[in-house]
C-alpha cells in the first residue's frame, strides 16, 4: 500500500508500535518516513499514546488508517487526546482475541469512522459478535504486487543448491512462530507425510516465542534432517521460487497475505480452512484445505500434492496466481482505498 500511494503522489508516514527491524531499507527508497513508539511486545504503555498524539500532531494527515486490535485500540484512544480528521481501523484475524477486546472494539467504536475487514467471513463474525455495527464495517482484501512474485528458475537453482536441497520436495511455510499458527500440528503432519515421501523438507521462516519447543519437538519427531529453521527473512521471493508447495497450520486466520503471496507464486497450496483461506485458496484446484488442528487430514492433503505429477501440481499453481491475479492486484485494492478514504472524507465533512 506504501509503495503504490507513493507511486500516486500520496504522503505517506509508516507508525509502528514496536521498534521495526524489517524493509526499512524499502520504505526510505519510496520516501516513507517510519516512527516507532518503541513499545515493548506484550506490554502497555500509556506514554504511547502521548508520542502517537505529538507524531500525528506533526505530521497533520488527512486519514490515519490502523491495523490489527493493538494498533485500532490505541489509534482510537488516541483520538480523545488529538484532532483526527478520519480515522479507519483494520482487523486481519477472524479471531483478535477474547471477549474482553471485544468489549473493548465496542465501547470505542464511537472513536473510529470506519472498520474494515481483510475477510468477509470475518466482517460477518464481527458483525455477529458485535464487534462492531453493520453499518461501520466493511470488506476490503489485501492486495499484491504480482509483478514482485515471478519464480525465478535460476534463483531456485542457486537456493537449493545452497541449502543442499537438489531433488527434495520442498515445502515453506512462513510467518511468526507463536500458537495460533500451530506449527506443531504442522511438524506432526509433516512427520506423517515423511513416512510416505522421505525425499521431503519443510522450511520454516519466522521468529517468535514457540521456536526452542519447535526445535525440541522436532528431535522427538526425528525430524532435524529434514526441517530447517530459517529465523526472519526478507527474501521471501527466493524462498518461494525454491519450494514446491506452501503449507499453513493455522487455528484461526483473517485473509493472510502469505497465501496470496504463494498464489502469486504458482505454488499449489496445503492450508486449514479457517478465516478467509478459503477465499484464496480453491480445495481440489489451487490446492487443498484441511481442518485446524488436525496432523492426519493436514498430511492427507500434502500427500495428494507430493504425489501429483508436476504438470498436475504447475497447472494448480497456475490456477492459484490467476485467481489472485484477477481479485487481488494491488492496485485495484489501492484504488478502493482511495474512494473509500473519499467517501469516509466526505461524510465527515457533510456532519
Amino acid at each position: 500500500m506504501c509503495r503504490s500511494l507513493r507511486s500516486k503522489g500520496y504522503l505517506v508516514q509508516l507508525i509502528s508500535m514496536v521498534r521495526p527491524v524489517a524493509y526499512l531499507d524499502e520504505l526510505a527508497e519510496m520516501g516513507v518516513k517510519v516512527n516507532s513508539l518503541n513499545m515493548r511486545k506484550g506490554i502497555p504503555d500509556l506514554r504511547a499514546i502521548f508520542r502517537l498524539r505529538r507524531l500525528i500532531r506533526s505530521f497533520q494527515p488527512d486519514v490515519v488508517h490502523s491495523h490489527m486490535v493493538h494498533a485500532n485500540l490505541l489509534a482510537r484512544v488516541t483520538r480523545l487526546f488529538v484532532p483526527m480528521k478520519l480515522l479507519i481501523c483494520t482487523a486481519h484475524s477472524i479471531n483478535e482475541g477474547g471477549r474482553l477486546r471485544n468489549l473493548l472494539y465496542r465501547l470505542t467504536d464511537p472513536l473510529c469512522d470506519l472498520m474494515t475487514h481483510v475477510s468477509q467471513e470475518a466482517v460477518d463474525r464481527y458483525i455477529q459478535i458485535k464487534a462492531a455495527p453493520r453499518r461501520k464495517i466493511t470488506f476490503i482484501p489485501n492486495g499484491i504486487n504480482l509483478e514482485h512474485f515471478n519464480r525465478s528458475g535460476q534463483e531456485r537453482l542457486l537456493l537449493r543448491r545452497e541449502m543442499n536441497l537438489e531433488g527434495k520436495f520442498v515445502w515453506l511455510a512462513l510467518g511468526r512462530l507463536v500458537p495460533e499458527k500451530d506449527y506443531e500440528t504442522m511438524l506432526r503432519a509433516f512427520a506423517e507425510a515423511l513416512r510416505t515421501y522421505p525425499d521431503s523438507h519443510l522450511l520454516i521462516a519466522g521468529i517468535g516465542p514457540e521456536r526452542s519447543r519447535l526445535e525440541e519437538l522436532c528431535r522427538t519427531l526425528q525430524l532435524e534432517q529434514s526441517v530447517l529453521f530459517l529465523g526472519m527473512r526478507t527474501d521471501v521471493t527466493r524462498l518461494m521460487s525454491a519450494a514446491d508447495g506452501y503449507l499453513m497450520s493455522s487455528k484461526w486466520e483473517g485473509l493472510p497475505m502469505v497465501l496470496l503471496e504463494a498464489s502469486a507464486s504458482g505454488l499449489p497450496i496445503v492450508a486449514t480452512d479457517v478465516g478467509g483461506n478459503k477465499e484464496v485458496v480453491h480445495d481440489g484446484v489451487s490446492g487443498y484445505l484441511a481442518e485446524a488442528s488436525d496432523p492426519g487430514q493436514l498430511a492427507e492433503c500434502m500427500i495428494k500434492v507430493i504425489t501429483k505429477p508436476q504438470e498436475i501440481r504447475s497447472q494448480m499453481g497456475r490456477a492459484g496466481r490467476e485467481y489472485v491475479s484477477g481479485h487481488f492486484n494491488i492496485n485495484t485494492i489501492v484504488e478502493r482505498w482511495e474512494n473509500l478514504y473519499g467517501q469516509e472524507a466526505s461524510k465527515s465533512t457533510s456532519s
